[in-house]
């Protein structure tokens, strides 16, 4: 995961200025979030939180958000603007929780450069993390087929949503709602998937 935080550190400020403010996330994609990942005790985590400002419309919503980045800029920039919020430099292929101690985990295009096969031990690591019942929301790029594009910072990957269930699936998770989005000339096709952990 290196060379994705070089990547993201190399453009910090400009991905600051464009996304990190809770009025650049679309409001269905944070009522979407708010529907799952708040209004239960423990902590969510807010994985790939980059800029912070979701996981400060978690906290304001009332969950016990934790904000996870691997980019120093990202999570800099978080502690400062949101003094009041908690907000760790970490990476999705090593978290220091212990199991079943989360209640919610939010990774919002946070896999996307996760290489396929990287995937899998991922999405069991959240499940692990995750006490029975807790939620996982998963932003991605939809596509028909599974493959790489260039992404502008580094390559990411496209998901048909029927695979990444079925991925979801084996992990252990059930999925509970789907959200897809069409292109339109600011955006990918992208969606979420919410899913719930199995004991």
């Amino acid at each position: 995961m290196d060379h994705v935080r070089e990547a993201y550190g190399s453009v910090a400020g400009l991905y600051i200025d464009l996304f990190g403010a809770e009025d650049k996330v679309h409001a269905d994609d944070l009522a979407l979030i708010g529907r799952h990942l708040t209004g239960r005790p423990g902590p969510v985590l807010d994985l790939g939180c980059g800029p912070g400002h979701i996981t400060a419309h978690l906290r304001s919503r009332g969950a016990e958000a934790i904000g996870v980045d691997l980019t120093p800029e990202f999570v800099e920039h978080a502690r400062a603007t949101y003094p009041d919020g908690d907000y760790r430099l970490g990476s999705l292929t090593d978290l220091p929780f212990a199991d079943t101690s989360i209640t919610g985990i939010l990774a919002w295009y946070s896999t996307i450069h996760l290489p396929p096969p990287d995937l899998d031990g991922v999405l069991a690591s959240f499940h692990r993390l995750l006490a029975p019942g807790g939620k996982l929301v998963l932003g991605f790029f939809t596509g028909d087929e599974l493959g790489p594009f260039d992404h502008k910072v580094t390559t990411a990957y496209r998901w048909p949503p029927g695979e990444l269930s079925d991925r979801l699936t084996a992990a252990g998770f059930t999925e509970v709602e789907r959200l897809l989005r069409a292109d339109d000339p600011a955006h990918r096709p992208h969606g979420a998937i919410t899913a719930v952990a199995g004991s």
